[in-house]
């Protein structure tokens, strides 16, 4: 990327207190963007500073915490208010979901009501409360699905179903926002090393981890920043004619 790729923009990263969001509201903020973090809490799951601290102490660049949970109105419209006290946002980063295995048979509705609630209700209407400030000056929608969301698994039925909600999603934002200059692409992550995969459901550290990793041609799990790499592609002008695309970001999982 070249140096303060997104500087003078506003960014707001849901989730952005742990694993990829911190990740990606960090690198926003390294590459120039004053950024939002919005999420359940300031701390991260597995300790240490909190992010927007943290931004402020590593660069020059605003940093908010906003309390948010993204099946509650209230906090989403407040996380847009925080977004326009900067300047109105400029990004915005659908990172906040939830992850889990299932047995089909045993998921309760109130288990498939949240995972919904999180996964698509959340970034459907965390779109919403920001699309006039994005409108303001054209920019960039960034929809974290994941390979799951591009193939089938009969192990995480509820979650296959929530993030191929997204890709359609993200295609239909494109479709509708593109002419009036607002780009909406999706990442579609592999297994990516986080609190996760290696505490909610352990593929990594898990029984089954050598098997997933041979999965992967690359034969390795991928880290937050590879993810991060290509949410500041797609923030910045460097993608300036990409639209409505799913970028996949797996180490090769799904070509075979």
């Amino acid at each position: 990327m070249t140096e303060n790729s997104l500087s003078g923009q506003v960014a707001v990263v849901t989730g952005g207190s742990s694993g990829i969001g911190r990740e990606i509201s960090r690198r926003f903020a390294a590459e120039g963007a004053d950024v939002v973090v919005a999420d359940l809490q300031a701390e991260p799951r597995t300790g240490g500073e909190p992010t927007h601290e943290l931004i402020q102490a590593e660069t020059d660049q605003q940093a908010v915490f906003v309390e948010c949970d993204v099946t509650q109105q209230a906090h989403l419209d407040a996380m847009a208010e925080a977004a326009a006290e900067l300047g109105g946002t400029d990004v915005l980063v659908n990172n906040a979901g939830i992850f889990r295995g299932e047995e089909f048979t045993e998921v309760t509705e109130a288990e498939f009501d949240q995972m919904m609630a999180v996964n698509v209700r959340g970034p459907y209407f965390a779109t919403q409360a920001v699309i006039d400030q994005l409108l303001d000056g054209g920019g960039s929608v960034i929809n974290l699905s994941s390979v799951a969301g591009l193939e089938g698994s009969g192990d995480f039925i509820s979650y296959c179903t929530s993030k191929g909600a997204i890709r359609l999603m993200t295609y239909s934002l494109a479709d509708k926002y593109g002419p009036e200059g607002v780009r909406v692409n999706a990442i579609h992550p592999g297994i990516i090393e986080t609190s996760m995969v290696t505490d909610d459901v352990p593929i990594i550290g898990g029984e089954s981890e050598e098997e997933f990793l041979q999965t992967v041609p690359l034969r390795r799990f991928g880290a937050v920043d590879d993810i991060a790499d290509a949410a500041v592609y797609l923030a910045s002008e460097m993608s300036g004619y990409v639209n409505g695309e799913s970028l996949v970001v797996d180490g090769g999982m799904t070509s075979t």
